[in-house]
């Protein structure tokens, strides 16, 4: 009955929203075809809608609609009670402004016992969909609904623009992601982390950002070969993360280290593909290095535009922590670096929705210690990482084949 009447407000203001609730597109997706094949058939019984729960969510892309106050005044005559969340819009923050414009992130309109969640979402320059979290100010009702059953809104959200489907489900006419399971998965791994410009900010006081003409063509590079990784490995379906330098660069001055001369991408070994080598020689990324093999320290080296490469690092899951391994063609000699367990979120990097580790602080401590903050220009990968060990060396015998150099 709530949402008979919500569907109807927004029809009577031509709000396009479509419904993204957890619960229904799991009852959904297991009927799917039989919904897609009968848009408008008649349903007997509320098979979908009538489930048990406190709310039902829909989303709203944010330029499909301007003119909220006649919607609220329409919403009051029909009985709903509303609650509107704004927060700041992180797609004006930048290195030079801090604006702290706010927008619209989450409508609650709440009917009897039954409340409706509408999720608005943006668009952002990555080509993709944001949500942002659902923060409580000071003066508003905690009890207005019980918030922590909210499936939308703990943290910010990114994904992928859907393809709509228009259906009929219990009689109501609805919109919902074409696909609804794999939306399902999306929400399930849609956890967004903002770059932290305040701390990008202080750090460039005290380290001035290098503006060298330098300086500016090796971002300018590496920031295309980073579209370019994306979009061979996004081409695979391989997932994988910004990792070493690249990380850091993320992390500390959300940008790339201009002295770092390459791009670091992180993929566990779980989802290692044949493919991907030959993938990236078609894209014009001609093989640089490839050491070691599946089962053990394997990482690959592709060379990108001039003297910026691209390193892949395949990463190793034991019970307690995960470890990537190094090899130094000279000597044989083998390397392994720890790092302590971590989950994937997104993130915006250079006008790319890529991933980084969630807990991106302990991963970037474990790489370059407590003194990650501090730059530092000289590197060696074999003893200046605080993570790192000596792993023995490859069998002589085992060269050719661990220790491919083009």
């Amino acid at each position: 009955h709530v949402v008979r009447k919500f569907l109807g407000l927004i029809s009577s203001h031509n709000i396009p929203v479509y419904l993204i609730d957890p619960l229904i597109l799991g009852l959904v997706d297991k009927d799917i075809e039989q919904i897609r094949s009968s848009p408008d058939g008649p349903s007997p019984e509320c098979k979908y809608f009538c489930a048990p729960r406190d709310f039902t969510t829909f989303a709203l892309l944010d330029k499909t609609w301007k003119h909220e106050v006649g919607l609220f005044r329409t919403a009051e005559k029909m009985g709903f009670q509303w609650l509107k969340i704004i927060n700041k819009d992180p797609r004006l923050d930048g290195m030079d402004d801090l604006s702290g414009m706010e927008i619209p992130l989450h409508y609650i309109f709440k009917l009897a016992s039954h409340a409706i969640h509408l999720v608005v979402f943006y668009e952002r320059s990555g080509n993709y969909l944001w949500h942002g979290p659902l923060r409580l100010k000071q003066h508003m009702d905690r009890k207005f609904v019980p918030f922590r059953k909210l499936h939308f809104g703990r943290y910010p959200g990114a994904y992928e623009k859907p393809e709509l489907l228009h259906v009929s489900i219990d009689d109501l006419k609805v919109q919902i992601p074409k696909n609804p399971s794999s939306f399902l998965e999306e929400m399930s791994h849609s956890r967004f982390l903002e770059c932290r410009y305040r701390e990008a900010r202080a750090f460039f006081q005290l380290y001035p950002d290098d503006a060298s003409l330098d300086a500016v063509e090796f971002r300018i590079k590496a920031k295309s070969l980073l579209h370019l990784a994306a979009l061979t490995l996004n081409n695979l379906g391989v997932k994988f993360w910004l990792s070493s330098g690249t990380c850091l660069g993320w992390y500390r001055q959300c940008n790339v280290i201009p002295h770092s001369k390459d791009v670091d991408l992180g993929i566990f070994i779980r989802d290692y593909k044949a493919e991907i080598i030959p993938a990236f020689q078609k894209a014009g990324l001609p093989l640089k290095h490839k050491f070691g093999k599946v089962e053990d320290s394997l990482e690959l080296s592709f060379q990108g535009e001039e003297d910026v490469k691209l390193d892949i690092f395949f990463f190793y899951e034991e019970e307690d922590h995960i470890w990537n391994g190094g090899t130094q063609a000279k000597s044989g000699k083998k390397f392994k670096y720890f790092f302590p367990k971590f989950t994937l979120c997104w993130t915006e990097f250079v006008e790319l929705k890529v991933h980084v580790p969630c807990e991106t602080l302990q991963y970037v401590e474990a790489n370059y210690g407590p003194d990650w903050k501090v730059p530092v220009k000289v590197w060696d990968w074999k003893s200046s990482p605080s993570n790192v060990q000596d792993n023995g060396v490859w069998p002589v015998d085992e060269w050719d084949d661990v220790i491919q150099i083009y």
